[in-house]
């Protein structure tokens, strides 16, 4: 008689593995020492989430307050980072519905011209690609955080995954919990809402 059981999911071994495993193991003084690896980017990444600095400040804390709570639950199928991150937009998803906020509209192609394009999902944005001097000057990078800002939730959430935290399509699948083809179909449509609010920028480079 052939067995049935599931092949052992291989364990991602990144470089938060031995961190997490010495917490698990009993060293929890240790978490303080992956708060201070992620507070930051975390704290970033909220920030282009809520339009609130406060807001910005609390979905952090209670993301971390969820890791340190469910850690133990976390079987290195994934990287921590990704891991993190769908704690992250799950908070941030959560804290959203509880609030008073009219429902998000749905972004249509229909809204932009049938010449509009935006790059495929697997390549770097316009944006993106700017020199460093140009991304560092503070009205560019303003008009950049009020673009992505304006662009609404679900497609947010896209955009700064894919091309500001770096995550792939799969990955970013993987922590929002919807298919690869509608991070894709998302992310165009986010693409194209941006350069539309960014048109100035954009015209002034070609």
């Amino acid at each position: 008689m052939t067995s049935t059981k599931k092949p052992k999911q291989r364990k991602v071994k990144d470089e938060d593995f031995d961190l997490i495993q010495a917490i698990n193991s009993g060293q929890v003084e240790r978490f303080r020492d992956l708060v201070k690896r992620y507070e930051q980017k975390l704290y970033n990444f909220s920030l282009r989430m809520c339009r609130d600095q406060r807001d910005a400040e609390d979905m952090v804390q209670d993301t971390f307050l969820n890791v340190f709570r469910y850690l133990k639950d976390f079987r290195y199928e994934t990287k921590f980072k990704n891991w993190l991150y769908k704690v992250g937009t799950s908070t941030c998803i959560k804290k959203r519905r509880k609030s008073k906020f009219a429902p998000e509209k749905e972004l249509s192609l229909d809204e932009f011209r049938p010449n509009d394009e935006a790059e495929p999902p697997d390549q770097v944005p316009e944006w993106a690609l700017m020199p460093l001097d140009k991304l560092l000057n503070e009205e560019l990078a303003g008009a950049i955080n009020r673009g992505i800002l304006s662009i609404p939730e679900k497609y947010r959430m896209v955009i700064v995954l894919r091309d500001i935290e770096g995550f792939s399509t799969a990955e970013t699948a993987q922590i929002l919990n919807i298919s690869p083809a509608n991070v894709k179909v998302r992310l165009h449509r986010a693409r194209l809402f941006l350069r539309d609010k960014m048109k100035g920028y954009f015209e002034n480079e070609q």
